[in-house]
């Protein structure tokens, strides 16, 4: 039997329950395994499980699983959220994206290890063997699921309310990974007005993030029904940072060419290659490449990629302008990096001045050293800059 296995979230990672249930689940044919989340691939590299579980595509869960529909007998979607109905919630966000729920047997194990943990079967074709997954786990079967809207939203047309699910109080909320506001309650609605955010009921408001989300002065709209909705941290502190040594390549790059993109190209002889990673902290692992530094643009951007980066030994140049919230998940930032805070709603216009400038439009740039990519850009900003960090 072809068995593909879409793990979600650094919880089941850190937990060490993906490596059992993957191991165990060896008995009943060839395992192929994916990480859907960025912060997961961030687990699976601290747990030297790369081999294992693919962390080289950046796709939702729902794409995890039609991809696997092609070619696998077996599905299954691994998760571990913070409480069962949590994960059961979450799971039925991600089987109402498929396309089509019913082309092969698919299994849901949630929460395994723990006594609340249970197995789902999402179609009728995935009965028998969840009874057979159950057994072998000795988790509590559940019967299968009618398929319901979890995304509970009230659209007046120009006016959208959406009800934000499995909220604890003082937790972060984020909107397209961006954090608007703090839990107060656990009834959480969002309200947008002409898709602009308006209220957030049972939560405080921060004021930049719902700027930012925006785009300031831009005023961007987003669509409430659609987009990416968020509560609690990116990740527990129960993991042990990974320590790796280095590889035959590149001093300031360690070399994990099996764990993501093998088309990269050589840097420039006695030069130093630079990507910019602008408001995509998802796509780090795909954007980085070659390079020897990344200038990362945005608060939460500069955050979530230098605790990813610190994990391949290369420095960031964080451009941020605001205060930076920080998330549960042991921030660390690789020595020779450097962070510059900005006057407030300056991040996204000093990010493409610097795109346009310094590399020319381009993603990636090189540049002689990196102290002269980072002198470069403080003339640039050095109009804005109230302070920057050395580390």
């Amino acid at each position: 039997m072809e068995i593909g296995i879409v793990v979600h979230g650094p919880d089941v990672v850190d937990s060490g329950m993906a490596a059992k249930v993957i191991e165990k689940l060896e008995s009943l044919g060839n395992i192929n395994a994916i990480m859907a989340g960025t912060i997961g691939k961030t687990a699976v590299l601290d747990a030297h499980l790369e081999k294992i579980i693919d962390i080289s595509k950046s796709l939702k869960p729902s794409k995890c699983i039609e991809e696997f529909f092609l070619t696998k007998d077996l599905v299954i979607l691994l998760n571990h959220g913070k409480t069962t109905d949590n994960g059961l919630l979450f799971a039925n966000i991600v089987v109402s994206r498929v396309n089509d729920r019913n082309v092969k047997p698919l299994i849901h194990i949630e929460r395994p290890g723990l006594p609340d943990g249970k197995i789902i079967p999402w179609n009728h074709l995935s009965v028998s063997m969840a009874e057979k997954v159950s057994a072998m786990f000795e988790m509590k079967l559940e019967k299968l699921p009618e398929l319901v809207r979890t995304i509970n939203i009230e659209d007046h047309g120009h006016r959208i309310i959406r009800n934000v699910y499995g909220v604890h109080v003082g937790e972060k909320i984020m909107v397209n990974g961006i954090i608007v506001g703090f839990a107060e309650s656990e009834d959480i609605h969002i309200v947008s007005e002409n898709g602009f955010i308006t209220e957030i009921r049972g939560a405080r408001i921060k004021d930049h993030g719902l700027e930012k989300l925006h785009g300031y002065k831009n005023r961007i709209p987003i669509d409430l029904r659609t987009c990416w909705v968020k509560s609690g941290p990116l990740r527990s502190g129960k993991f042990f940072l990974r320590k790796k040594k280095l590889t035959n390549g590149k001093s300031g790059n360690i070399a994990l060419s099996e764990a993501f993109s093998n088309n990269k190209s050589e840097a420039l002889q006695g030069m130093i290659r630079a990507v910019i990673i602008d408001h995509e902290a998802e796509r780090t692992f795909e954007l980085i490449g070659e390079a020897d530094i990344a200038v990362t643009i945005g608060d939460d951007t500069t955050d979530i990629a230098a605790d990813i980066l610190y994990r391949l030994r290369i420095p960031i140049i964080g451009i941020t302008d605001g205060d930076i919230d920080g998330f549960s998940h042991m921030k660390h930032i690789y020595p020779g990096s450097t962070v510059i805070r900005l006057k407030p709603g300056n991040d996204d216009i000093i990010g493409k001045k610097i795109q346009e400038t310094l590399f020319n439009g381009n993603p990636t740039g090189d540049f002689s050293s990196i102290n002269t990519l980072k002198n470069n850009i403080f003339t640039l900003s050095k109009e804005f800059i109230i302070f920057r960090k050395d580390y």
